[in-house]
């Protein structure tokens, strides 16, 4: 586990063909580098129904710690000298949400990364949940009673994270500032083992008939779900 209060989850539009030389980019420049700085790079990942996204988490000690190691890698120089590579290959950087770990408390999951390392097969589950106004209940539901039904459908949730509601102290890099999210993370080995699980959930009758009106009462909107694959350097598989 790595120790960090707060968490970045990171989502890039990209134009049409250019998120694997975004990938080379990021894991040959921009690993070391962050980490250097003081930023946990905690794993990224390809959209495997948005061919244009990338998707990737990053966390902090604390905030404070966070306005100082962002000012120290986007002020040095090598973002300074692939800023330009790097920032051709998107349409918008600006959709990220700003997280606290609540389990595991005070950390976030990673594997020890070596280059080329990453399980390629396996699945990366992200649900979004967007929190309706009077829900202060909703991380303690989806512990008690979503999660279980995930576990028991073969998806359970290796973190959970809510939005952390300090300010964004780093302007130069924005923020949904107005977001109210819950998040959960799941890993599955496979492409087959992700089926089995939408299969098994879907056919619930505890989920379908009061779990999940439970949870959409106590949302607004959509769930917002990512299907994600490790890319070969992620810390997150």
């Amino acid at each position: 586990m790595v120790p960090c209060s707060v968490v970045e989850l990171r989502q890039y539009t990209l134009h049409p063909h250019r998120r694997s030389e975004l990938v080379e980019l990021f894991e040959r420049e921009f690993v070391e580098s962050q980490e250097a700085a003081g930023i946990r790079v905690l794993g990224q990942f390809e959209d495997l129904v948005v061919p244009e996204r990338f998707v990737w988490f990053r966390g902090f000690r604390d905030m404070p710690r966070r306005r100082e190691a962002l000012t120290v890698f986007y002020e040095g120089p090598v973002w300074r000298a692939h800023r330009d590579a790097a920032n051709a290959t998107m349409v918008d950087s600006d959709d990220v949400l700003l997280l606290r770990p609540v389990h595991p408390p005070g950390g976030f999951p990673r594997r020890a990364r070596e280059a080329g390392s990453g399980n390629r097969e396996s699945r990366v589950l992200l649900r979004i949940l967007h929190r309706a106004a009077g829900a202060d209940d909703l991380v303690r539901f989806c512990r008690e009673q979503v999660g279980p039904v995930l576990e028991g459908t073969g998806a359970a949730p290796i973190a959970w994270l809510e939005t952390e509601h300090a300010p964004n102290d780093f302007p130069r890099l924005p923020v949904r500032e107005r977001a109210d999210v819950v998040v959960s993370i799941s890993v599955l080995p496979d492409a087959e083992a992700l089926r089995r699980h939408r299969a098994l959930l879907a056919a619930d009758l505890h989920w379908m008939e009061e779990v999940a009106p439970a949870l959409a009462s106590r949302l607004t909107g959509d769930i917002e779900e990512r299907v994600l694959r490790p890319t070969p350097r992620s810390g997150l598989w």
